[in-house]
């Protein structure tokens, strides 16, 4: 596996691939890699020839009060899984190189409506850094299809909105969610938790499992959703939001609906856990 940090270096690999036909994946991550990111390397080999990997722990959307200084960099750690999983090449671009004119002046990407709901509402801007630099390492990488972890569902879809709305063609690809063996969605701020912690960390994902049967049941999507806030709270966590929304554009969901998604946050000690489930009900006639 090779290891680029210049743009020009990254471009003139991608112009070699391309002049031999070959089709090119690209995986943004922040590193500290676990076994979600892997599956993500894992399902580009499938659909790609060259497989890009990326790993730029990107100031623009941590707010002022969040863990960008503290956030893990595991790169020696990170660049032997991504060699084993089947990755081609790893673009570690700096700051300098991903906003040369400082992040004041930098050019952002906004989609609207999108962003500023569910995690939005709690990390205000956080969205526009991520489309933001996405957007730069998709005309950075060039590639024809990039990857992404269903677990960050919002996020996938402020992507597909931003690759539609501004006619890049690049295919979007959601992997399912990873999972711990007590149903724990693998995050790399997971490592935030203590031994305590982490055996309450579960309880988050048990809360959403029960959502599904509960609306068959006949219950309102408020009434689910309060019992599911009520559920994550008995559990040890502290309820940041628990929403049931149209899986298609996160439209708050009516009770004709049939694809759903509920998604819910929590604080758990330093650590925010995001997880998501998705539901195919039956709609009311």
């Amino acid at each position: 596996m090779e290891r680029i940090e210049l743009l020009e270096d990254l471009r003139q690999r991608v112009a070699e691939w391309r002049a031999a036909g070959r089709r090119v994946a690209l995986v943004p991550t922040m590193g500290n890699l676990h076994r979600g990111h892997l599956s993500l390397i894992e399902e580009a080999c499938r659909r790609a020839d060259r497989v890009v990997a990326t790993i730029f722990v990107n100031p623009l959307q941590f707010g002022p009060s969040e863990d960008l200084d503290a956030y893990p960099r595991t790169l020696v750690e990170d660049q032997r899984r991504l060699m084993e999983a089947g990755c081609d090449l790893l673009f570690t671009p700096t700051s300098q190189v991903m906003y040369p004119n400082g992040q004041e002046s930098q050019t952002r990407i906004e989609v609207p409506e999108l962003s500023d709901i569910l995690c939005g509402a709690t990390r205000p801007g956080h969205f526009v850094g991520v489309a933001t630099v996405v957007c730069k390492l998709f005309n950075m990488a060039q590639p024809d299809v990039a990857l992404f972890g269903e677990k960050d569902f919002q996020q996938l879809l402020v992507i597909r909105r931003m690759v539609a709305d501004l006619n890049m063609p690049i295919e979007i690809v959601g992997v399912p969610i990873a999972r711990e063996s007590d149903g724990l969605a693998m995050s790399s701020r997971n490592g935030y938790l203590t031994a305590e912690e982490r055996a309450l960390a579960p309880g988050l994902h048990r809360a959403l499992l029960g959502v599904e049967s509960v609306l068959a049941a006949g219950a309102s999507i408020s009434e689910v959703e309060a019992a599911t806030a009520a559920a994550i709270g008995e559990a040890g966590l502290r309820p940041d939001y628990i929403s049931i929304r149209a899986a298609a554009d996160l439209a708050p969901a009516a009770e004709t609906d049939e694809d759903l998604v509920v998604l819910a946050a929590a604080y758990l000690g330093r650590a925010r856990l995001i997880d998501n489930l998705r539901i195919r009900r039956t709609a009311a006639r």
